[in-house]
């Protein structure tokens, strides 16, 4: 039975590295509009990694204009996903950063890791 769902399973993205919480990254996600596809830039900050095998997915959250949040959530085997690009590690102590919600300004920075 194993042998049946290891067929089944997506390929793992090679394009996409090891992410933490507070990574601030760079996602190119294919877009399709109409006949034509194009690759869009989603840039913000990782707010948690959910690891379930053909399931994992990452959230990543970034201030749109006017200061409106936009989070969005990826499949870490998602052919859409054309790469992943992280831009900086930020020291955080927890795992799911859900208190940047409600923060703006100075007090939603993350100090950066060297």
């Amino acid at each position: 039975m194993s042998e049946l769902l290891k067929a089944v399973e997506p390929p793992v993205n090679p394009n996409i590295p090891q992410l933490r919480p507070g990574d601030g990254v760079s996602v190119h996600v294919k877009i399709k509009e109409g006949n034509r596809e194009r690759v869009q830039e989603f840039k913000g900050t990782v707010l948690f990694v959910h690891e379930n095998g053909a399931n994992s997915t990452f959230t990543v959250r970034r201030l749109a204009s006017n200061g409106i949040g936009v989070e969005r959530t990826f499949l870490m085997r998602s052919p859409r996903l054309e790469k992943v690009v992280v831009d900086r590690h930020s020291k955080v102590r927890r795992a799911r950063l859900y208190f940047l919600r409600g923060r703006t300004g100075k007090s939603a920075r993350l100090k950066q890791k060297f």
